[in-house]
């Protein structure tokens, strides 16, 4: 579901914060996204499982923007919140169908469950009839 209701509230995966991190392509509208929150003017909500992965990610030499550098950006950019994994979203992604991996399916329920669109480039999750997304 790509038809996002404009917001200044939204969610990011993981990629989408990485290839931020890394200075790497982002699309149009999901860098014009991270840009409006690190200026103070949008919230984007992290969730948990995010950081888990860029850890994983990150000790198996995956990705080059460390677990510390993620630290340094959420305290140089306070309109970036973690978002915890809690049963509320857990019992949301349950209602997911048509997402299969759970890792996944636990990001987009955050989204889902706070009523946001989610920034990411997945296409399973861009396809998917529960979430809104923005890339």
């Amino acid at each position: 579901m790509n038809n996002a209701i404009p917001t200044n509230e939204l969610v990011t995966d993981t990629m989408a914060l990485i290839l931020r991190l890394e200075k790497r392509k982002l699309g149009k509208v999901a860098k014009s996204w991270f840009e409006s929150a690190e200026v103070g003017e949008t919230q984007i909500y992290i969730p948990s499982l995010v950081f888990a992965e860029i850890l994983y990610l990150g000790e198996k030499g995956r990705i080059t923007v460390s677990f510390e550098e993620v630290g340094y950006y959420l305290k140089q950019y306070s309109n970036f919140q973690e978002s915890p994994i809690n049963f509320a979203v857990i019992q949301m992604a349950a209602t997911i169908k048509d997402i299969r991996e759970l890792h996944d399916r636990l990001i987009a329920a955050t989204a889902l469950s706070l009523n946001l669109p989610l920034i990411t480039n997945d296409p399973v999750i861009e396809s998917s009839a529960f979430i809104k997304t923005v890339w």
